[in-house]
């Protein structure tokens, strides 16, 4: 059946799968702000609390260390509950851990919360994929992976622009938190109609349900080959080299460049709050932003040029080079901090697009669920454990250079599996350095 034979809407047209792409992507806006708020009031929470960065490192960890739990068992919930209830439990998770956190007076609270926030968070990134996978695959992969990073980084974005001033307008830093809160409560109800909508779709369509993509079946791994190992591998060094950075570079940011927190601007919040957006660059939660600026921006094209052109191993190694190259300027010079960042906002705009799309084009279609899974779960290994090192580095050379180093060489790491993932595909007939779909 054509599409001009059928109703507008119909599940069959791109005006319906690109609505479903729409809530999909909002699945996790409200996590992704959620996930950055103590980080970009990380100054405020340092004076108010008497945290160190070391424990806002241990708070980053947490959430990281109850995604390894759950995405490890998650199979059994999405067996037991189905993919779109087990989905609407991890983000009913997320909102939950976000209220834990908003209502915290002390480090063990705001840590449970954590836990609990964690739990949903990756989950329901996971589902994301997979979910975009079974509706975009042979079609425009890439792109809606781009699109939906856009959206969901838009939290990100927001967060770290919007958070110190939320708790310096209001007066109490915990009114931030509360916005996090609610911003997780809109995502549930996007889950809501996502859900319908893929319903609707399954239904109308025979399409089959592949899973919500945090199920991992250990009988498939031992079939996946080693280029899925290799992009899992530089997963792990990749974001473990960007997220637990960002988690404390607010503070890295003021204290070396003595950048403020916020611009003043006069007139309401809502002008203050897009007064500081627009002059983002001259803030120190702005700077960190500036690589989910960019990945928010450019993500969705840079997607739909992978599409077109392929080449994923080569961005991955040419995206590696520039992390390397950015985490070395800032830790190792006085250089302005701004041209780093946003070579860091480059490689987070490359990597990304080229990896996440190679995943579905390396293993069978029915092991999709199982290989994202599998590598959400082993990149949180990584996200659990630098985001510590990192405060603890700060907190025992009480400056951000060890730290920068140990990014640097988190880069270098990458590269070479990178390189062993080009020199992989190439036995292979070069999968990933074939376009998706025809320029």
């Amino acid at each position: 059946m054509s599409e001009a034979a059928v109703p507008a809407f119909h599940a069959s047209t791109r005006l319906y799968r690109f609505t479903l792409l729409l809530f999909v992507s909002m699945l996790t806006f409200g996590s992704y702000f959620a996930y950055d708020s103590i980080g970009a009031i990380e100054n405020i929470l340092i004076t108010k609390l008497g945290l160190t960065p070391g424990t806002i490192g241990s708070l980053y960890s947490a959430y990281s260390i109850a995604a390894i739990a759950i995405v490890f068992f998650g199979g059994v919930i999405t067996d037991r509950l189905g993919t779109r209830r087990a989905s609407f439990l991890f983000s009913t998770l997320v909102t939950l851990g976000a209220l834990i956190v908003a209502l915290a007076h002390t480090s063990w609270m705001i840590f449970v919360g954590r836990l609990v926030f964690g739990a949903g968070s990756e989950s329901l990134v996971v589902a994301q994929l997979a979910i975009l996978s079974k509706w975009f695959k042979g079609k425009e992969l890439a792109m809606s992976f781009g699109v939906s990073l856009t959206i969901s980084r838009l939290g990100t974005l927001f967060s770290f622009n919007t958070e110190a001033l939320i708790a310096n307008y209001f007066g109490n830093f915990r009114t931030a938190l509360w916005a996090a809160f609610l911003l997780c409560g809109l995502s549930l109800l996007c889950n809501l109609a996502a859900n319908e909508m893929d319903r609707r779709g399954e239904r109308v369509l025979g399409m089959k349900n592949e899973g919500a993509g945090d199920k991992i079946i250990f009988g498939d791994i031992k079939t996946f080959r080693l280029s899925y190992w290799h992009v899992t591998f530089l997963c792990i060094t990749f974001y473990s080299a960007i997220f637990p950075f960002t988690a404390l570079s607010t503070n890295f940011i003021a204290e070396k460049w003595h950048i403020p927190d916020i611009e003043s601007g006069a007139g309401g919040f809502f002008y203050q709050a897009f007064f500081n957006l627009f002059h983002m660059f001259t803030t120190a939660p702005g700077i960190t932003s500036i690589p989910i600026f960019a990945s928010m921006i450019f993500a969705p094209f840079a997607g739909r040029l992978v599409d077109k052109v392929g080449k994923r191993a080569t961005l991955m190694i040419f995206g590696s080079l520039l992390l390397i190259a950015s985490h070395l300027t800032l830790g190792l010079t006085a250089l302005d901090p701004r041209l780093p960042m946003i070579l860091l906002g480059t490689a987070f705009v490359l990597v990304p697009a080229a990896m996440w799309p190679s995943i579905p084009l390396l293993v069978p279609k029915e092991k999709v669920g199982t290989a994202f899974g599998l590598t959400t779960m082993i990149q949180n290994v990584g996200l659990a454990l630098f985001p510590y090192l990192n405060g603890s580095l700060r907190h025992a050379t009480n400056s951000y250079t060890a730290s920068q180093i140990m990014f640097a060489a988190l880069g270098v790491m990458g590269l070479i599996f990178a390189v062993l993932l080009k020199r992989d595909d190439a036995r292979h007939q070069s999968v990933l350095e074939r376009p998706e779909v025809k320029a």
